[in-house]
């Protein structure tokens, strides 16, 4: 399986601002506010310049899958000032983890880990995913916020 089969089979989409390609495979019931029970996704990142998650959060949780492909290092920036990165991926033995909830209201982003050319993934959430809940992440404000992730946060965000 290459990535450009993958595109081809799923139909995937950039994703726009967050970056990657994607496509909602799932969307639940409308619930009496508007938002869908819930929702899934696949997604696929390369090791391509530019290609990767952009730092964001989301106003519910959302729990990650390693589906195919190489690992992905994670970052996550939690509302109390701590932060962890954690890499999704099947090495579960070796402290990869196939799937990972990333709790409401944290900074996440992600980009295929150091080595790898890409990886297939998909994200589930509930209450559903809508574009009004998301919260692109600036470098200035989480720079100040997690010095000692700067570096790392420089590189998972964009304009």
């Amino acid at each position: 399986m290459t990535p450009d089969e993958l595109v081809a089979l799923y139909g995937l989409e950039p994703l726009p601002q967050e970056g990657g390609r994607f496509r909602q495979t799932w969307a639940g019931p409308a619930r009496p506010d508007g938002r869908p029970e819930g929702t899934a996704i696949v997604a696929l990142l390369t090791d391509a310049f530019g290609d990767f998650s952009a730092l964001h959060r989301l106003p519910a949780a959302e729990t990650w899958h390693h589906y195919l492909g190489d690992p992905l290092q994670l970052l996550l920036l939690a509302p109390d000032g701590t932060s962890r990165a954690p890499v999704l991926g099947p090495d579960v033995l070796g402290g990869q983890h196939v799937q990972l909830t990333v709790p409401a209201g944290t900074w996440m982003g992600a980009r295929v880990a150091a080595g790898g050319t890409w990886t297939f993934f998909g994200c589930t959430m509930a209450p559903g995913f809508t574009y009004e809940g998301y919260e692109h992440g600036e470098a200035t404000d989480l720079t100040a916020r997690y010095p000692d992730r700067a570096a790392h946060i420089r590189q998972l965000c964009r304009p």
